[in-house]
C-alpha cells in the first residue's frame, strides 16, 4: 500500500498530491527549490499525533519518509522545505486562545498580522516581529526565533515564549515550561521520551555547561544552532526547554500551541532619518546614535530606494492614504534622484516614550549630536510622514523579489552579526569581498544590532550560481567568526547555513547539537538535514535558477 492510502485510512484533515500544490510548497522566501512527496493540512492534534506515529513506524522499516512543519512559507533559508511530507499548519491550527494583562495563547499557524490585531485591542505586544510581520505566522517566528525593528530594545522571540505545546517522537503530545529543580525532578519521573528527554537533556547540559556558556554567540542576537546555552539557570536553578525549542526550526517535534508574554508599547515617535553618501561613516553613525538608546535603528540602501520610486505606483499601493498626497511626500526622493544626490544608504533611528514632546526631545538630542559629521538629517515628528521610510524597509526584500527583471534575490549572506564596536574595521574588508564579486547586491537591516541583510542580484540564468555561492559564504562567514559574530541573527541556519554550524561552534558543542536532536527524534523524522547532518552540495544542488 503506497503512502498516501495508509494516511488516508486515519487522517481527517486534507492530503493533496496535484502538481499545483506540490510546486507551491517546493519553495519558500529562499533560494531553493525541493520537491516534496505530499502536503497534508492536519485538522486537529490527533491527527498530527498518529502522522507521526505512522512515519515513525515506517521509519523503524527502513523507508525514508519524514514529516516537516510549514506556516507561511516566508523562511529565507529553505527550512520548511522536504522532499518528504509537509505538513501546512495555515489551514486549521490557525486559532487564537486567550488574552490576559500579560500573556496570550495561540496556535502555530495564526498570522501574526492577525495576531497583533488582537492584542492592541488591549495595548499590547509581542515586539519581535520580523519585517515580514504581514506575511509570516507566530509558529514560523518561532521555529525561528524571528527578531526585527524592535529587537534593539525588547529583545527576539525567545523573551517572550512562555509555554510552548508539541507532538514528541513519539506521538505524545508534551507540554513545556519553565521547570524549577524540585519540578524538574518530577519532570524525570514522567513516564515515556518525555521523562527521558528531561532526564538526558539535563545531564548533558550539566556536564557541559561552562563549555556551552562559553560557547554562547556574543552579539545581541542568534539563530545559528541549538541554543543550549539558555536553557539551564545555575545561578536561578530554572530550567526550560522552551529556550531550546524556540529557533530549532521544526527539528525535535511538531509546535501545536504557543504561549506569548506581551508588553505595553511606548504610545509616542519619533524619526530621526539619517542619510549617508557612503558606508565609511556607517560605524561612527551607528556607535553615535546608539549612546541616545533609540528604540529601533533600521536601514536600507540606494538600490531599494531607486527601486522604490521606479516602482512608485505600485508602491504608494502599499501605503494607506491619498495617492495623490502620497505622491507628494515622495517628491524629495524623486529629485535625490533625478540630480545625482542620491544617498548610499538611508537609516532611521526611531526615539519613543510615553509623551510625544519626550521622544521629540529625544531625538533632536540625537540629531544635534551628528552636526559634527556633517550628515544630511530630517526629523519626522508625525507617524503618518514617517510611514513611507518605514514601509521601504520592512518591504525591501519583496520589493527586490519581485520587480526586478530578469535578476533574483539570492539570500544566502542575509542575516550575519557582528557587534557595533567591531564595524570600522568589519565592513570595509567585508565591502571587498562583496565588490570583488561583481554582483550588485542590496544592504538593509538592523544597523543598531550590528545585524545586516546583504541580498546579492544574481542572474536567473546564472551557470555558476553554485560557485558563486560557495565562495562568498565561505569568504563572508569566515570573517564574520573572525569577528566573533554570528552567521545568522533572526533567519536561522535551514539549507544554506546548517553546513556551517560545525566551523562556527567547533566539533565538540557540534557534537552536543547532534546529542540533542538524537535525545528528541532518534529516528530523524522532523525536518531533518537542518539543524544538523545537513550537506551544503545537497543544498546547491536544489538552487532554483
Amino acid at each position: 500500500m503506497d503512502t498516501l492510502k495508509q494516511i488516508q485510512q486515519f487522517f481527517k484533515g486534507e492530503i493533496r498530491t496535484d502538481s499545483s500544490t506540490l510546486r507551491n510548497f517546493s519553495r519558500d522566501a529562499s533560494l531553493f527549490f525541493v520537491y516534496p512527496k505530499l502536503v497534508v493540512f492536519p485538522k486537529d492534534v490527533a491527527d498530527l499525533q498518529n502522522l507521526v506515529k505512522f512515519v515513525s513506524g515506517e521509519r523503524s522499516e527502513g523507508h525514508n519518509l519524514s514529516l516537516t512543519a510549514r506556516s507561511a512559507g516566508t523562511d529565507m533559508s529553505g527550512g520548511p522545505l522536504s522532499e518528504s511530507i509537509v505538513v501546512s499548519l495555515t489551514e486549521h491550527f490557525n486559532r487564537m486562545g486567550q488574552i490576559t494583562k500579560n500573556d496570550a495563547v495561540t496556535e502555530p499557524g495564526v498570522f501574526y498580522r492577525d495576531f497583533e490585531r488582537a492584542t492592541l485591542k488591549r495595548n499590547l505586544l509581542m515586539p519581535a516581529f520580523p519585517a515580514s510581520r504581514e506575511l509570516c505566522t507566530v509558529g514560523g517566528m518561532v521555529a525561528n526565533n524571528s527578531g526585527g525593528e524592535l529587537t534593539l530594545t525588547y529583545g527576539k522571540t525567545e523573551n517572550y515564549v512562555s509555554q510552548i505545546k508539541m507532538v514528541l517522537a513519539d506521538g505524545k503530545e508534551a507540554v513545556f515550561k519553565p521547570q524549577t529543580l524540585a519540578q524538574l525532578m518530577v519532570k524525570k519521573k514522567t513516564a515515556g521520551l518525555e521523562g527521558r528527554i528531561y532526564r538526558e537533556m539535563f545531564e548533558l547540559i550539566d556536564q557541559n555547561y561552562d563549555l556551552l556558556q562559553k560557547a554562547k554567540p556574543k552579539v545581541s542576537k542568534n539563530s545559528a544552532g541549538y541554543y543550549l546555552w539558555n536553557v539551564y539557570d545555575r545561578a536561578t536553578g530554572i530550567f526550560d526547554l522552551t529556550k531550546l525549542i524556540v529557533g530549532s526550526q521544526g527539528t525535535l517535534g511538531l509546535i501545536t500551541e504557543i504561549k506569548f508574554k506581551l508588553v505595553r508599547p511606548k504610545t509616542h515617535t519619533c524619526l530621526l532619518v539619517i542619510f549617508l553618501k557612503d558606508f565609511q561613516a556607517l560605524p561612527k553613525v551607528v556607535n553615535h546614535v546608539l549612546k541616545f538608546q533609540p528604540q529601533s535603528f533600521e536601514s536600507f540602501d540606494d538600490h531599494t530606494l531607486k527601486l522604490a520610486l521606479k516602482i512608485l505606483p505600485d508602491f504608494i499601493g502599499r501605503l494607506k492614504g491619498n495617492a495623490v498626497k502620497l505622491f507628494l511626500q515622495f517628491l524629495p526622493e524623486m529629485w535625490m534622484a533625478l540630480t545625482g544626490g542620491m544617498p548610499k544608504l538611508i537609516a532611521l533611528a526611531e526615539f519613543a516614550a510615553d509623551s510625544h514632546e519626550e521622544a521629540i526631545r529625544q531625538a533632536i538630542e540625537a540629531q544635534e549630536s551628528l552636526v559634527p559629521l556633517k550628515l544630511k538629517t530630517k526629523l519626522i515628528k508625525k507617524a503618518s510622514a514617517a510611514q513611507k521610510y518605514w514601509t521601504i524597509r520592512r518591504e525591501s526584500f519583496n520589493l527586490l523579489r519581485h520587480h526586478v527583471k530578469d535578476m533574483r534575490t539570492a539570500p544566502f549572506i542575509d542575516d550575519f552579526v557582528v557587534r557595533p564596536e567591531f564595524l570600522p574595521k568589519f565592513l570595509p574588508r567585508l565591502y571587498k569581498i562583496l565588490d570583488r564579486s561583481n554582483l550588485l547586491y542590496t544592504v538593509a537591516g538592523h544597523i543598531g544590532d550590528g545585524n545586516f541583510h546583504i541580498i546579492p542580484l544574481m542572474n536567473q540564468h546564472e551557470p555558476n550560481a553554485a560557485e558563486i555561492i560557495r565562495k562568498i559564504s565561505d569568504e563572508v562567514f569566515r570573517l564574520v567568526l573572525e569577528y566573533h559574530g554570528t552567521i545568522t541573527g533572526e533567519h536561522n541556519d535551514g539549507l544554506i547555513r546548517t553546513p556551517y554550524l560545525r566551523q562556527m561552534y567547533g566539533d565538540e558543542v557540534y557534537q552536543l547539537f547532534l546529542k540533542t536532536k538524537h535525545i528528541f527524534d532518534p529516528l530523524n523524522i522532523f525536518n531533518p538535514g537542518k539543524k544538523v547532518k545537513a550537506s551544503l552540495t545537497y543544498a546547491l544542488d536544489h538552487l532554483d535558477f
